[in-house]
């Protein structure tokens, strides 16, 4: 997909860290405590842990080293192929920030996931204190993980930086078959790139995370996992709980993505997202003051997409030797619309764009997609992400399938429609054959999972939260009637009040309980 989930942690670390807003709450309440996370981790059976194979990644021994600002942080060793653990291993970065709370005040550990596929758990984990609330860091200790390929966890080097900006470059609404061709050209190589990075690029889907999540939990001592996952990180503890319902502790999925969507779903769903997000920005930016749109609502929309637009034949000048096209305009617009708190740094940066000055566009777009003012990505998140998304579905679209679809979601999302409608030819000639399924999740047995949807959440549209809520055989759907991606830590204090009542007590929301 084009546009994707990963800018959440960045938007919830950098732009959604807002002063909180009392929010109304209704139907809070409702007693599900789940067993206490806490103790030894012992074998179940049937579980991978009884697996002779498997059974030293599971005993594995951390070894923890303070590593600045009060945190610890090790590696956890896991096979590159569960199916042929003796094969070859790789390690995964974590980090811990210890809580000081000892006997029953103890929890054990919180692991969390930003999202992505392809976002830092360590660098999310690091920034604990706008992430989850005091109360929970006092009770757990807080950790973060890279996924395999991610980060400082043996990361996939699919294309040099050069590569990278050509990648982002092109033109990602093509007019005529040659530009069809240079689009598929390049996500091509993207795939080629990716495989010739070793073994471990076959092996970086989210199921193969999920077992590395479970021998996580185990060395961290914990019979139960303990989780907060956000965006594409709901995707993760989803599959963790369909595979390992027996060690479901207190799991929070926020921004949820439904596994039960088709690649062409969900790329619908996140166009019609994206758009109403849009909607929300120009309704908010048209009723204050030095607005750059005018009009009504519709208006103002039109302009945005008359400028995206305009960028396909005349890039901008941004003062340096990179013009903003198109592709890098789409994902300037896209990312402060992760977060209301960013709003008006897009009304400046259009502003400065109908004056023919596009440079404030251009660092929208490199904040997306993590690029460094010298011309270096910071992270391998703006590849990764397509050689997990392509091994997770097998549902890949052909060039005449995707071109189909252009009109199909042009209708639900005049400007962001198109533009993810051609992302579908990401997978297209992946060289890696897909390992996963598209298929609902039940995760029979587990206990309550508390599923959280905004409802005007630009990259997991809410009907998602809904999706998966309802499939998930314990689900509890907390509902947030706000914007922005994603809704625990980022400003409703009716939400963090829900979430924090149920890691701390176990005590899970009603069915039905709505915050705004």
């Amino acid at each position: 997909m084009a546009l994707t989930m990963r800018a959440a942690r960045r938007v919830v670390c950098s732009l959604a860290a807002a002063t909180l807003v009392l929010s109304g709450c209704s139907a809070l309440g409702g007693s599900s405590p789940d067993p206490s996370p806490v103790g030894t981790a012992r074998a179940v059976e049937g579980e991978n842990a009884t697996d002779p194979a498997l059974s030293a990644f599971y005993a594995q021994d951390l070894q923890w080293a303070d590593c600045s600002g009060g945190f610890q942080c090790t590696q956890l060793t896991v096979p590159v192929d569960y199916a042929a653990p003796a094969a070859g291993t790789t390690t995964l970065a974590v980090v811990r920030l210890p809580t000081s709370a000892e006997g029953e005040d103890r929890l054990g550990s919180l692991v969390l996931n930003p999202g992505g596929p392809g976002a830092s758990g360590v660098e999310y984990a690091r920034a604990a204190e706008q992430v989850v609330s005091a109360d929970v860091r006092d009770h757990y200790d807080v950790v973060g993980f890279d996924p395999r390929g991610v980060g400082s966890s043996s990361p996939l080097r699919c294309l040099t930086d050069a590569r990278v900006d050509a990648f982002l470059t092109t033109d990602p609404t093509p007019d005529d078959p040659a530009e069809v061709r240079a689009l598929a050209e390049r996500t091509t190589e993207l795939g080629v790139g990716c495989a010739a990075s070793g073994p471990l690029a076959a092996h970086v889907d989210t199921r193969s995370v999920a077992r590395d999540l479970d021998v996580l939990r185990a060395a961290l001592g914990d019979d139960r996992l303990s989780y907060l996952g956000k965006s594409y990180g709901t995707y993760l503890g989803a599959w963790y709980a369909e595979l390992f319902p027996q060690r479901v502790g207190r799991v929070v999925l926020d921004g949820a993505i439904d596994p039960a969507l088709t690649s062409q779903e969900v790329n619908a769903g996140q166009a019609a997202g994206f758009e109403v997000a849009l909607r929300s920005y120009v309704a908010d930016c048209l009723d204050g003051d030095d607005c750059p749109l005018t009009g009504s609502v519709d208006d103002g929309v039109a302009q945005v997409r008359d400028l995206l637009d305009s960028l396909d034949a005349r890039p901008l000048p941004t003062g340096t030797d990179r013009p903003l096209v198109q592709g890098l305009g789409y994902f300037a617009v896209a990312y402060p619309l992760y977060s209301a708190a960013a709003w008006p740094r897009l009304s400046s940066a259009l502003t400065a764009a109908s004056a023919g000055d596009g440079s404030q566009l251009l660092a929208l777009a490199d904040a997306y997609a993590h690029r460094g003012a010298d011309g270096r990505y910071l992270d391998n998140s703006t590849t990764v992400i397509y050689a997990v998304n392509c091994l997770d579905r097998d549902d890949a679209e052909s060039a005449p399938q995707v071109e189909r679809t252009v009109r199909e979601f042009a209708q639900r999302s005049p400007t962001f429609g198109p533009f993810l409608a051609w992302g579908g030819l990401a997978c297209t000639n992946w060289p890696v054959a897909p390992v996963g399924e598209v298929r609902p999740v039940r995760a029979e047995g587990a206990g309550p999972i508390v599923v959280v949807g905004t409802v005007r959440d630009p990259a997991t549209p809410y009907a998602w939260a809904q999706g998966l809520a309802a499939q998930l055989a314990s689900g509890r759907l907390l509902t947030y009637d706000g914007d922005g991606h994603t809704a625990y830590a980022t400003g409703s204090a009716c939400v963090d009040s829900a979430v924090d009542e149920y890691l701390v007590a176990g005590t899970a929301p009603q069915e039905g309980t709505t915050c705004s």
